[in-house]
């Protein structure tokens, strides 16, 4: 039994436990059943303060209803409604009995638990129902009877109510103006203010087509003078020439051109198709057809429609540019110039795009170990370095886009879109330095469906460094036919700085850079000595340029190296650093040449200006900067006679060769001659004001800048502005567009940009990116063609 007794107190503990359990529970229910119904309680408080407050409000709107709909008939009975001022007294009793304080406390007190609120309503009936009955038995207005409910409620004769007698006059004057017309009821009601303001509204919205019944539809020799036009570029690949189709259209035009003026325009007045221009003609009878219509058209096939508004005082002019100070390349000096200069004037708001590398990158790209911990330090580098050379403060922003280093390309790669680092508020002109550089693997939004016009600026003649490498000539056959595409797709406009760049569509041959204004000092203060009888210059010939092969090192090795014996007494100095800086060295130096190798330095500096010859035998550069430094300077420079040295040919000191025996010549002139001094026109053409002068010229910059464009596209018909049309996309146009939307779609898989040399991941920019640029993750989204 002793045994037992443990297990019996356990059990005994556990039956105690769960009664207590229990009882919690049952305790814990009860609770939460009464503060359910004290809720309700609350509920129904509320529900009553609710109603009181709908009843005030309603006998305030049914006593100014009575004054102000019964005020004007002549009924001698009261403004109030009786029988509404009789059930106040019992709903103010009711009030008081339902929402005194004590009724939380009655209910919790008479019902259970689990009681149901029952509200006995039928004192409140019975009393509603009484008193109406005694209104209903003194005017015969009311009677809840179903039967009598609508006869009784209109009532007949004196006994009717007030408002329903002056509701059923109006009927009957109503029933006998039937028979009128609409305009003499409704007259009134058209001639309101109201109707008057609706009617204004819908024609703001809505607005008519002018001179619809005017302007009669093109006819057959019209649309057939508009498919020939349109398909000019087609008729041209099948050997159709471009003045046949001209005439083509002048012959179907001219029939009707007599006609066109008299039905388009008024007698007197002077249009632009009274000249001899068939395309305008052409071109304003469309618009004048379509606007008739009613039909908008803004664009081509590809066209944005949300683009900057050329309604704004001031343009916005964007420059775009693969390279930034303190890399001392052309496409970081040059377009730094640009803008200022562009925003000298301060006709327009300039910005400059410059790539943002990240530290590792830095230190790959920028000398002497310069390196930048945010975009702001960089900034202020750049615009301190400008400011000590032009002398004035430039009024234009800088920004920055994520950019990566290509080791292979040696050059800053774009990544992820950069268009939209350009607001679309400011996004009017942009200037795309390098255009092909900037697309090549551009994926993103169009430039010439964001911008209003687009320029580009070709600095670099890739291929003939692409030729230089392995399997060159394959290299160069594929990247000459993407420059194509992309400058194609991308640009309204191309600028060649020289004929040694490949043949682009939409380009013109022009030297839009100028040089640095310190160097044009140089060459000033160089002037004044000699004026002196001073000597200008102490030493002899030198070399100035970045140190890879392609930059000119190895057309000068060999130059030296076959006239060795001719050059004898020659001694080059050499400055510059670069990647291939050791192998350079090395070649001179196996093969003995008088070359003395120094550290790169600004071709501004000091220790320079005593040099009298500058040598240049690069034929891979466009427009050699340096070259126009030195001319500044008032030195005599050596070049090849080559496309890329055309414009330099112009000025005296300028002594081209053709043969390595011309070379020898040109260094020997030099070397026992000093230069002539530049006249004023010569300084200012190399000046970056003349620079900027060619640049809006050759650009169509200035006709854009002052909307001469929309004013050649417009005419006047009866004293209004008419645009020219543009109501199917032109051949060029779609195939534009279709290039872009291939380009984007080849660009947009990861593969294929990786197949063509593209840096791996740089389709958008990066972690490292967004952090020092503050940018938001970007959005990767896979392309609608599911690769």
């Amino acid at each position: 039994m002793e045994n037992e007794r443990p297990g019996a107190s356990t059990t005994s503990s556990n039956a105690f436990s769960f009664i207590s359990k229990s009882w919690r529970e049952v305790r814990d229910s009860a609770d939460a059943d009464l503060q359910l119904m004290k809720n309700r309680a609350n509920s129904f408080k509320n529900l009553a303060s609710s109603f009181d407050r709908e009843l005030d409000n309603f006998f305030n709107s049914a006593s100014t209803f009575s004054v102000s709909s019964i005020k004007s008939s002549p009924s001698p009975s009261g403004t109030d409604i009786d029988f509404v001022k009789k059930f106040q007294p019992k709903f103010s009793e009711f009030r008081r009995v339902y929402s005194a304080p004590e009724i939380s406390k009655r209910v919790l007190e008479k019902w259970g638990p689990r009681a149901r609120i029952r509200l006995d309503l039928s004192a409140i009936r019975n009393a509603i129902v009484s008193e109406v009955d005694e209104e209903r038995d003194r005017n015969g207005i009311i009677e809840f009877d179903r039967g009598k409910r609508g006869r009784e409620f209109w009532g007949e004769g004196e006994r009717e109510w007030e408002p329903i007698r002056t509701l059923k006059t109006r009927l009957r004057e109503f029933e006998r103006k039937r028979e009128l017309s609409v305009e003499d009821i409704f007259g009134g009601f058209k001639s309101s203010d109201f109707v008057e303001k609706v009617k204004s509204s819908l024609k703001a919205i809505c607005k008519e087509p002018q001179d619809s019944k005017e302007v009669p539809p093109l006819d057959v020799p019209e649309l057939l003078a508009c498919l020939v036009r349109q398909s000019g570029p087609f008729l041209d690949y099948l050997g159709v020439r471009r003045d046949i189709c001209d005439k083509i259209v002048e012959g179907l035009c001219s029939k009707r051109k007599e006609q066109l003026l008299l039905r388009s325009l008024s007698a007197g007045e002077s249009t632009l198709l009274e000249n001899d221009n068939i395309n305008d003609e052409l071109d304003l009878r469309l618009a004048s057809v379509l606007q008739s219509t009613g039909h908008h058209y803004e664009g081509g096939f590809w066209t944005d429609f949300a683009k900057y508004d050329q309604s704004e005082k001031k343009r916005h002019v964007a420059i775009v540019t693969t390279a930034s100070l303190p890399w001392m390349t052309g496409t970081a000096v040059n377009p730094l110039f640009r803008a200022a200069y562009l925003s000298k004037t301060a006709q327009q708001n300039v910005t400059l795009l410059v790539p943002w590398l990240c530290k590792s990158d830095q230190e790959l790209v920028y000398p002497n170990n310069v390196t930048f911990s945010s975009p702001e330090e960089q900034e202020n580098y750049i615009r301190n370095w400008l400011e000590e050379r032009v002398g004035f403060k430039a009024g234009f922003k800088i920004s920055f886009y994520p950019g990566k280093f290509s080791k292979e390309r040696r050059s800053i790669i774009p990544t992820g879109d950069t268009s939209q680092f350009v607001p679309s508020k400011d996004a009017d002109i942009a200037i795309l330095e390098e255009p092909e550089h900037l697309n090549w693997y551009h994926h993103g939004k169009r430039w010439t469906d964001k911008f209003n016009h687009v320029v580009g600026v070709v600095h670099t003649n890739y291929l003939e460094y692409i030729k230089r490498e392995k399997n060159g000539a394959l290299q160069a056959f594929l990247v000459k036919h993407i420059n194509n595409i992309v400058t194609r797709a991308y640009c309204h406009k191309v600028l060649r700085l020289s004929a040694a760049t490949q043949d682009l569509p939409k380009s013109v041959v022009c030297n839009v850079h100028g040089v640095n204004p310190k160097f044009l000092k140089i060459g000033e203060k160089v002037a004044a000595e000699r004026e002196l009888g001073q000597q200008a210059f102490s030493k002899g010939a030198y070399f100035l340029g970045k140190m890879v092969w392609a930059k000119g090192y190895r057309e000068l090795i060999d130059l030296l190296a076959k006239h060795k014996n001719d050059l004898n007494g020659l001694k080059l100095d050499v400055f510059g650093h670069g990647e291939d800086a050791h192998e350079v060295q090395s070649a001179a130096k196996r093969l003995d040449l008088n070359l003395n190798f120094q550290r790169g330095r600004d071709h501004a500096d000091d220790s320079l200006h005593g040099y009298k010859v500058f040598i240049n035998p690069s034929v891979s550069d466009v427009l050699c900067t340096a070259t126009a430094e030195a001319l500044a300077m008032g030195k005599f420079v050596i070049c090849a006679d080559h496309p890329s040295n055309e414009f330099f040919t112009s000025f005296p000191n300028c002594l081209t060769y053709k043969t390595s025996e011309d070379f020898v010549a040109k260094v020997k002139e030099a070397l026992e001659n000093e230069p002539q001094p530049l006249t004023p026109e010569q300084r200012y053409n190399l000046s970056w004001e003349a620079a900027t002068q060619r640049f809006i010229e050759y650009s169509e910059l200035g006709r854009v800048l002052n909307n001469k464009d929309d004013d050649a596209k417009s005419g006047r018909t009866n004293g209004k502005i008419v645009k020219k049309s543009v109501a199917m996309p032109s051949l060029n146009n779609v195939v534009d567009g279709g290039l872009a939307f291939a380009h984007y779609c080849f660009t947009g898989n990861e593969f294929l940009r990786l197949c063509t040399g593209a840096i791996p991941g740089t389709r958008d920019y990066d972690k490292q990116h967004c952090k020092d640029l503050h940018l938001p993750p970007p959005q990767v989204e896979n392309p609608i063609y599911g690769w």
